[in-house]
């Protein structure tokens, strides 16, 4: 993967179709929509799957199957590069042990670690903390 992609977060994709809040709606869109026409977007199968099921059973606002089977198509299935394995899973484990995270968002680090990613871009980590060459960002952060 190229070294100047960028990984996105759960959240991203959730407030892409969140119409609730569009001050991040709008970013998300101009997030995914670079990251989609430069080929700089990165995730991960859990994206894939935390993405999936929150718009379909936890999302406050219905989407329909066919909204998320849109935007899998569309979206998620382009950025896909990272799929489960015995290294991530041992990476993970060792992100959580070095740095106190829980398994999940360990698993997100390891996962922008392993496509050689510079940017994190979410919500639920520390903005500005540097893991390795990886640096998280909130981009919604006011």
């Amino acid at each position: 993967m190229n070294g100047g992609a960028d990984f996105l977060d759960t959240n991203v994709f959730v407030y892409l179709v969140d119409a609730r809040a569009p001050a991040k709606q709008g970013i998300a869109k101009a997030l995914v929509g670079q990251a989609l026409s430069d080929g700089s977007g990165v995730i991960s199968h859990q994206v894939v799957q935390e993405t999936l099921h929150v718009l379909g059973s936890k999302f406050k606002v219905a989407t329909t199957r066919a909204d998320r089977a849109d935007l899998l198509r569309e979206v998620l299935v382009p950025m896909w590069h990272v799929q489960p394995s015995e290294a991530l899973y041992g990476a993970a484990m060792e992100v959580q042990e070095r740095h106190g995270f829980g398994f999940y968002d360990s698993l997100i680090v390891a996962a922008a670690l392993q496509a050689g990613c510079k940017r994190l871009l979410s919500e639920d980590l520390q903005h500005g903390q540097r893991i390795g060459k990886l640096r998280i960002e909130n981009p919604f952060a006011a």
